[in-house]
């Protein structure tokens, strides 16, 4: 499918992604409320090995990654075959990750959101988390680990929750 929703049916899918702190949970929370969607978060299919290395500051590598990726596209794929829309927040940080993602589903059902910010500000997100097992130290990391993605809608996470869905919703329905 390659990165970018192509086709004449309307995105029901949405992968909110970005780097650690950018915001996924919140807007992916927000946007699943506004289109009657259920609402998935990547983090929670983790291994829990992957979740200690994260947690101990060890960056994941893609052999880590692979099997949570598999997970979250059988997810997705889910989704389409019942015809459902779904929200799912997930780094998604290099294009062969999204690829993964969008592996075997219909042309036009999924779009990417990227959350994008400055990298101050996500910084200073991350520190004011509580009970989270994703290291701050990591970030530079996850900025290095980025590959802008092609096709998906991006935005720039520096507003209240709400005007950025805004934003989303109103660019979504201008590409229909």
């Amino acid at each position: 499918m390659g990165e970018q929703a192509n086709g004449s049916q309307a995105a029901s899918i949405f992968v909110v992604m970005g780097v650690s702190g950018s915001g996924k949970t919140t807007i992916g929370t927000l946007l699943a409320k506004n289109v009657g969607a259920v609402f998935a978060d990547a983090d929670d299919y983790h291994s829990p090995e992957n979740k200690e290395k994260m947690r101990a500051g060890i960056a994941l590598t893609d052999e880590d990654r692979a099997p949570w990726l598999q997970t979250l596209n059988r997810l997705l794929k889910g989704w389409a075959e019942k015809g459902a829309r779904g929200v799912l927040a997930c780094s998604a940080l290099k294009a062969a990750y999204r690829d993964t993602l969008g592996a075997g589903m219909p042309a036009g059902v999924l779009q990417f959101v990227w959350l994008d910010g400055d990298p101050k500000m996500i910084q200073q997100r991350l520190e004011a988390r509580k009970g989270t097992y994703m290291n701050p130290a990591l970030l530079g990391s996850q900025f290095a680990t980025l590959e802008a993605p092609v096709g998906a809608l991006r935005v720039v996470n520096d507003r209240a929750p709400e005007e950025v869905v805004q934003q989303i919703l109103q660019e979504v329905q201008a590409k229909e």
